[in-house]
């Protein structure tokens, strides 16, 4: 079995877990019977019966389930079984069951990211130059290749986002560069000019600039106990905010659909982190387990945001919603999932059909 494809299964296996051991985990804490915890779909390949539940290991590894006693409203149960049906537990209880999965994947990649930071520490670029773009700001203010900028208006500066970040703050007012050079160090001046630049997502933005590029040098900074804590919290909350932002701009077209990936595009990516070493590997896993936690919050029938607009709607009226209702919504829903797995694996073909 190649890298991509051992890479693939394990960082599914992870999130699947995960995923569903939140689900599982709170429908125990609160007294519902589960039937079967399995991963993957499809027919069972192995498993073992302990107590009601069915741990089982299913055929198809692209997702998992966990399918807990009187989980359809309409469903027909034993009275004995009622006590630990999900339908009949308080609405506040099956929402902290369903939002438990995106939990779940979200305290995943905060553990992930909290292990790296208080073991490896974090890489930080250094502000050192490594090109100067002829004409600019930096160019005519005399900067050089391999500068490293130690300080701004008397500011210390210790990396390139901080250094980067100051200028774009500058509203194009002249700045006071220190600059550490091999033969000493310098006091320059320089103006920022104002450009039009692409960001992350490859939108147009106007920013302040001095023309210079990163030699790419890096160091790795030792980070304490709570430094650590709130590394990890931060990075799960930034990636968790941008693709909040990625799938609001994939609806309202300002993201071409084509950009987005599936299951052979993350097979190849974890093929890379793996090679990379196992760090890479597990802040890939990392990232992935926030995307999946967002993705599963949307109100889409049939994903878990799906079932908690239907409960936070009961709450609020007091009465559940229709099985009608529920039964078109999912209807819709699943036909929507369809549509997108269609789109994901036909750009993934064609990606790996343009790559060969």
């Amino acid at each position: 079995m190649g890298t991509s494809a051992w890479a693939f299964l394990v960082v599914l296996g992870i999130l699947i877990f995960f995923h569903e051991f939140g689900h599982f985990l709170i429908a125990r804490l609160f007294g519902v019977g589960v039937e079967k915890f399995s991963l993957g779909f499809g027919p069972r390949l192995i498993g073992k019966r302990v107590g009601i539940t069915d741990y089982r290991l299913s055929l198809v590894p692209l997702g998992g389930y966990v399918k807990m006693i009187g989980e359809e409203p309409d469903e027909s149960l034993d009275p004995q079984l009622i006590p630990i049906s999900f339908t009949h537990k308080h609405v506040i209880k099956r929402i902290l069951i369903v939002f438990a999965g995106p939990l779940f994947n979200m305290l995943l990649a905060v553990v992930i990211f909290f292990v790296i930071a208080l073991f490896s520490g974090i890489l930080i670029l250094k502000p050192t130059i490594g090109t100067i773009k002829e004409g600019s700001p930096a160019y005519a203010a005399g900067l050089q290749k391999g500068d490293r900028i130690a300080a701004i208006d008397g500011v210390s500066i210790a990396s390139w986002e901080q250094m980067a970040d100051t200028i774009s703050r500058s509203n194009g007012r002249p700045l006071g560069i220190s600059v550490s050079r091999a033969d000493g160090e310098f006091q320059l001046r320089a103006t920022p000019e104002l450009v039009t630049t692409k960001n992350l997502l490859g939108e147009d933005i106007k920013r302040y600039v001095i023309g210079i590029s990163s030699a790419g040098e890096v160091y790795s900074k030792k980070l304490n106990l709570f430094e650590a804590i709130f590394e990890s919290f931060h990075q799960t909350y930034s990636i968790a905010e941008l693709m909040v932002v990625i799938v609001a701009k994939l609806f309202t077209g300002d993201i071409a659909f084509d950009t987005v990936g599936g299951p052979i595009m993350i097979a190849q990516m974890a093929g890379d982190q793996a090679k990379a070493g196992a760090s890479s590997l597990f802040q890939f896993i990392a990232v992935i387990s926030v995307n999946l936690a967002v993705i599963n919050l949307l109100p889409i029938p049939v994903l878990d945001g799906g079932h908690l607009l239907f409960f936070l709607i009961e709450a609020i009226k007091g009465r559940p919603v229709s099985v009608k209702v529920r039964e078109i919504a999912q209807q819709v829903g699943m036909v929507l999932l369809i549509m997108l797995m269609i789109l994901v694996f036909y750009n993934d073909i064609t990606r790996l059909f343009f790559s060969l």
